[in-house]
C-alpha cells in the first residue's frame, strides 16, 4: 500500500461516504445532529481511509484550545523531568494536549520562541524553568492565555501571572536544623550561579538559621544548576579541612556533591560528611544515593498547576504556596552518632 502525500481530509471522507462536508463535521462534533445511518457511513469511510480530525484547525473556532504550552530550559534536571512526566500525564488524562518547548540554548531569540506558542492558540503557558520576559507575560494576558510560573519570581506590576511556589525558606530552615541535629559545626551551601529567587531563598534561610546558632557557613555560588556544579563544589570545599555538612539547593547539585565526596574525595557519608538536597527527585531515593532531602510534592505541584490551567482567562491570578517536608534517607548522620555536640 502506498502512502499519501497529504493528510486525509474531511472532504475525502465525505466523498467516500457520499455525504456533504458539513455532515462529516457534524458527525465529529459532540451534540450536533446527524442521523444514525449517516454517522455509520461516515465512521466507516473514516476508518477505511485512516482519517483523523484536525483538532488544531477546530481549536481556532473554540473559545479556548486544548493545547497547553509547557516550557523548560533544564529538562535534564531530575526533578524537572519528573515534573514534566507528571504534568504531561495529567494533561493527557484530561484530554488536553501538551506542546513542549525546550528553551535551552535559545539565546537572544528565546522571547520570540516563547511568543510563538501563542501562534498555536495555547490556553496556558506553564514555565517549569528559565525566565519569563515581562513582555511575554503581558502578551499572554492580551491573548486570553494564562501564564503559570513555577518557583519563578513574581512578575512586575501590570504583568499578571499565576504563581506556584514551594516554601523555599522553610526548606532552607529544615535543612539547617537537620544538619545541626547531625552535629555539623562547619557547613557549606552550594547554590550555583543561576540566582533564581527560589534557590536564593533556600540558601538565605539556611545561612540565617545557621548564623542564629553560631554555625559558620561557606557559600559556593558558581556554575550552572547541574550535577557537575556539585562535583566542582565538592572538589573545592572538601580540599580544605573542616567542612562536615553540605546543603545543595537542588537534588541535582547535592548528588554531585555526594558522589564526588564518596568516590573521589575519600569521605565517608554520613560518618565524615552529611549531605542534604532539595526537591526529592525520584533518583534521590535510589539505594546507591540515599539522599536526605527537602521534598516539594510532585502530586501537590501537579494539582496546583492543573488548578491554574482550569481557571478562566479573566479570573484573578492564583498565588499558591506549597508546603515542604524533610525526607530522611542515609546521607545525613543521626544525632546519636555525634556525642561531642549538643544542639540547642
Amino acid at each position: 500500500m502506498t502512502g499519501r502525500s497529504r493528510f486525509v481530509s474531511a472532504a475525502d471522507v465525505a466523498e467516500r461516504a457520499g455525504v456533504s462536508r458539513s455532515a462529516v463535521s457534524r458527525a465529529y462534533t459532540p451534540g450536533a445532529h446527524v442521523s444514525a445511518e449517516t454517522r455509520r457511513r461516515i465512521y466507516a469511510a473514516a476508518e477505511e481511509l485512516g482519517y483523523r480530525v484536525n483538532r488544531l484547525a477546530r481549536s481556532l473556532h473554540q473559545p479556548r484550545s486544548d493545547l497547553v504550552g509547557v516550557v523548560g530550559a533544564n529538562l535534564a534536571n531530575p526533578y524537572i523531568s519528573a515534573q514534566l512526566a507528571a504534568l504531561s500525564a495529567a494533561l493527557q488524562r484530561r484530554r488536553l494536549q501538551c506542546l513542549l518547548l525546550n528553551t535551552a540554548g535559545s539565546g537572544p531569540g528565546a522571547q520570540e520562541d516563547l511568543a510563538r506558542l501563542l501562534d498555536y492558540r495555547v490556553r496556558t503557558v506553564v514555565l517549569l524553568s528559565g525566565a519569563a520576559p515581562d513582555a511575554l507575560i503581558r502578551l499572554c494576558a492580551q491573548n486570553g492565555a494564562r501564564m503559570v510560573l513555577i518557583n519563578r519570581p513574581a512578575p512586575p506590576e501590570g504583568a499578571a501571572a499565576d504563581l506556584i511556589l514551594a516554601d523555599s525558606a522553610e526548606g532552607g530552615r529544615l535543612a539547617a536544623a537537620r544538619l545541626r541535629a547531625a552535629g555539623c559545626r562547619n557547613v557549606a551551601v552550594v547554590i550555583s550561579a543561576s540566582r533564581t529567587s527560589a534557590k536564593l531563598d533556600r540558601a538565605r534561610a539556611f545561612a540565617e538559621d545557621m548564623a542564629r546558632h553560631g554555625v559558620p557557613v561557606t557559600r559556593w555560588a558558581k556554575g550552572e544548576n547541574s550535577y557537575q556544579t556539585g562535583v566542582e563544589a565538592a572538589r573545592a570545599l572538601l580540599a580544605r579541612p573542616g567542612i562536615d555538612g553540605i546543603f545543595g539547593v537542588t537534588d541535582e547539585i547535592a548528588l554531585g556533591v555526594l558522589n564526588t565526596a564518596r568516590a573521589e574525595m575519600g569521605r565517608r557519608v554520613p560518618d565524615d560528611l552529611s549531605v542534604i538536597g532539595f526537591d526529592d527527585a525520584p533518583v534521590s531515593a535510589w539505594a546507591s544515593h540515599g539522599l536526605t532531602t527537602v521534598a516539594q510534592s510532585l502530586e501537590a505541584l501537579t494539582a496546583a498547576t492543573l488548578e491554574a490551567i482550569d481557571c478562566a482567562p479573566e479570573a484573578p491570578p492564583l498565588h499558591l504556596r506549597l508546603p515542604v517536608a524533610l525526607v530522611e534517607r542515609s546521607s545525613v548522620a543521626l544525632a546519636a552518632h555525634r556525642h561531642d555536640v549538643i544542639v540547642p
